[in-house]
């Protein structure tokens, strides 16, 4: 097995969500989403063997190219920017995670009105403002938030926020904290907006305190990569 000591890995990881869960007071359900980005097919498989049924990829021809090697029923959820002219791929997705701009919403949409069927979505914030993530502000995440629900073909169930690298414990919770309140403003505005994916390897506690509802992990369940 290419990665012996996952399963205890991830005994451990949920203890620390349902101590997290607790503290933080807000009872919510965790999904762990298992980020295979730059890991072979193995990890797919270590993750359900030990599981896991939610996996993550960043890029779009990685994750496909993974679903033609793996046979285990995984949820695909894409974590990473998907560009437009891709848009036609998030149909092998469970979720997108990385719904980014109007424009992203709109493409996205048009897949789902041509198979039918919304395709499930979060809306990605950038709450800490940084240029070098992308995702709507607050304030764009309120207009957009009123636009969307007029797109048939978007089901937006929450909302997706990344806090900045090395950010110290304030920075974090005022992230999180502000990833929440613009889920909350979009169940006022009428989305089925359940869902908080936020947190990673290194602040998915704080995050998990905050209310996510899903957390994102790579290095901690298969540890440090090459790539």
């Amino acid at each position: 097995m290419p990665f012996p000591d996952l399963a205890a890995r991830v005994a451990e990881m949920r203890e620390r969500i349902a101590a997290a869960v607790a503290r933080g007071g807000h009872a919510q359900r965790v999904t762990v989403i298992a980020v295979t980005k730059t890991y072979g097919p193995d990890a797919v498989l270590s993750a359900w063997e030990s599981g896991i049924a939610d996996v993550g990829e960043n890029k779009v021809q990685e994750a496909l190219s993974k679903m033609g090697e793996v046979s285990v029923p995984v949820r695909w959820h894409l974590i990473g920017h998907l560009q437009r002219n891709k848009a036609k791929a998030v149909d092998r997705f469970e979720m997108v995670h990385s719904v980014d701009s109007g424009r992203l919403a709109d493409a996205v949409a048009r897949v789902g009105e041509e198979r039918g069927s919304p395709i499930r979505s979060l809306m990605q914030v950038n709450v800490a403002g940084e240029e070098t993530k992308g995702g709507l502000s607050p304030a764009e995440a309120d207009t957009e938030g009123e636009r969307w629900l007029r797109l048939r073909g978007l089901r937006i169930e929450g909302v997706m926020t990344m806090a900045p690298l090395d950010a110290d414990e304030r920075i974090l919770r005022a992230t999180f904290g502000g990833a929440r309140k613009v889920r909350e403003h979009l169940i006022a505005l009428g989305h089925p907006a359940a869902e908080l994916s936020m947190g990673m390897s290194h602040d998915y506690e704080i995050a998990v305190e905050e209310g996510a509802t899903m957390v994102r992990l790579g290095t901690v369940l298969f540890g440090a990569r090459d790539a």
